[in-house]
């Protein structure tokens, strides 16, 4: 970051800061409440584009939105979330966007029978380690894409020790610029339980994933698995699915490996949890390439005071293209000060590489974060 920058930040730092009032949030009918969000907020950021040859700037954003939630104590819950996005690069004005977001959720649970449809629609002006102009040799910029998300998913006791679940999910990439690829994702997976415990549960499933794109080859997944659920011990709780997950691809070829899933969270104390988890699966790149992808990941967070919360994370990935493996790391360090039930100021630092065989494609990046946000 420029020293010419530090005045600017320091001052919108200190103007957060003093983002303390209060006000009540508004109730529609019975059970039903509406909420105006927002945030204002800056990032120091020295290598927007993510590219080997990094670029710097400072980039201000302010985020209105509005929640509409009901369903309030009652068995159908539902939310719906609207979010307009307005970033302003210091040195880049090109980059300028306003953006739209959109996330809605609903849940039904009787005890026994338990449903949820989710619905989403963002859309995104920024790179990614696999998407990024750079990586074809392209003029430096960041990747306009619109993505789409749809699922409906359900779980229903069988017996008084099985129950039985399910979901359908729809995904749709659309990228706005030249070289990447649409991509359609349809996910199927069925789970069977078995309670073992009166906390825990074995499981049987198998999943299916059809992916198809407009570059590149479509491929379609099959993963059998093993697994368990629910609180393994008083302080860990979480779950797994282990098995063979089997791609097979639009051209006749196909491959096999080693399929999991975990994500645990442990009690370190009453006031500190540390959560990790683990994958193994197939994927394709925003390019259309076919991938297999290892992924681990940690994040512990800490209630130092009612007021202040702090956390710190780590997170590795290695992409394997066929001809070549590529390795991912982000680490993170944050705070949130909790102003009032209304009111909270954030600020973030976050540090990633990307290594590779191929120079061109290897990154550094640095980017410190501050903001308020506000839910009345």
């Amino acid at each position: 970051m420029s020293l010419q920058y530090l005045p600017r930040f320091s001052l919108v730092a200190v103007g957060l800061g003093c983002s303390s009032a209060a006000a009540p949030f508004l109730t529609i009918g019975d059970g039903a409440e509406l909420f105006l969000t927002g945030g204002l907020g800056m990032r120091a950021d020295d290598n927007i584009y993510l590219a080997k040859d990094a670029t710097s700037d400072l980039i201000f954003e302010l985020t209105p939105g509005a929640e509409l939630s009901f369903g309030k104590n009652a068995q159908f819950k539902a939310k719906l979330t609207l979010v307009d996005a307005f970033t302003s690069y210091s040195d880049h004005s090109g980059l300028n966007t306003n953006l739209f977001s959109a996330d809605f959720a609903s849940r039904f649970d009787d005890g026994k029978l338990r449903l949820g449809y989710d619905l989403s629609f963002h859309e995104l002006n920024q790179n990614s380690f696999d998407a990024r102009p750079t990586l074809a040799g392209q003029t430096p910029g960041l990747v306009r894409r619109d993505n789409f998300g749809t699922t409906f998913s359900g779980e229903t006791e069988l017996t008084q020790k099985t129950a039985a679940a399910t979901s359908i999910s729809f995904v749709r990439d659309n990228y706005k610029r030249a070289g990447y690829a649409d991509t359609d994702s349809v996910t199927v997976p069925v789970d069977f339980y078995y309670r073992l415990t009166p906390k825990t549960d074995l499981s049987l499933g198998y999943r299916y994933r059809d992916t198809t794109v407009d570059i590149g080859q479509d491929s379609t997944d099959y993963f059998f698995n093993v697994g368990a659920r629910g609180e393994f011990s008083p302080k860990l709780t979480g779950r797994f699915a282990v098995g063979l997950n089997r791609r097979q691809v639009s051209n006749g070829g196909d491959a096999n490996q080693l399929g999991l899933e975990a994500k645990f969270a442990y009690e370190l104390t009453p006031k500190t949890t540390l959560e990790f988890g683990a994958s193994n699966d197939f994927g394709t790149s925003p390019q259309g390439q076919q991938l297999k992808n290892k992924q681990m990941n940690g994040l512990i967070t800490a209630k130092l005071t009612p007021e202040w919360r702090v956390n710190g994370g780590l997170s590795w990935r290695t992409i394997n293209y066929g001809a070549r493996t590529d390795d991912y790391w982000e680490a993170q360090v944050g705070t949130t000060f909790i102003v009032s039930t209304n009111v909270r100021i954030v600020g973030n630092y976050y540090y990633r590489i990307y290594s590779s065989d191929v120079r061109l494609n290897e990154f550094r990046n640095n980017v410190f974060s501050v903001a308020a946000n506000f839910r009345y």
